[in-house]
């Protein structure tokens, strides 16, 4: 029998910005249904990047998404009784989702200043091709560059 149908969903826009991008990277940043305070921490982190590099912040935040999302990375495989690490392209909207993932979690994790600037300072970081998000991201192309040997077991 088949799997259910996954449809995409019609995603709705920031209310402030009219961007889906920026919506739905509040949606992964809210906690415990929180939507007011996951809005709060990114228009502070925004106002704070308008702040400090004098540009536009959808420009830089645009530009740390498109500079922390991956390209490639590893899916296991198991051929004849050995688990290869295989790299596969990534899809569009994974690549969306791994980028927001690790920009938030690098913030999360750093300690002693509000949310909302670690989350402006991380973007600001991910915009100049820095920072903890955008090892992640160079890691995860190592790896799939140390496999590219077992490429032909993608299928």
């Amino acid at each position: 029998m088949r799997k259910k149908q996954n449809y995409k969903r019609e995603r709705k826009p920031d209310l402030k910005h009219g961007s889906v991008i920026v919506g739905r990277f509040i949606n992964y940043l809210m906690q415990d249904g929180k939507k007011w305070a996951a809005e709060k921490i990114m228009y502070d982190a925004f106002e704070k990047i308008q702040k400090d590099t004098k540009e536009d912040p959808m420009k830089v935040f645009e530009k740390a998404m498109e500079n922390a999302a991956p390209a490639v990375e590893t899916a296991t495989r198991r051929v004849g009784g050995a688990n290869y690490q295989v790299p596969i392209e990534v899809r569009p909207d994974r690549k969306f989702v791994l980028a927001v993932r690790w920009i938030i979690s690098v913030a999360r994790a750093k300690k002693g200043k509000p949310m909302a600037a670690k989350l402006a300072e991380e973007i600001i970081l991910a915009s100049k091709n820095e920072g903890a998000a955008i090892k992640k991201k160079q890691d995860m192309h190592r790896m799939a560059e140390a496999n590219r040997a077992f490429a032909h077991f993608s299928w």
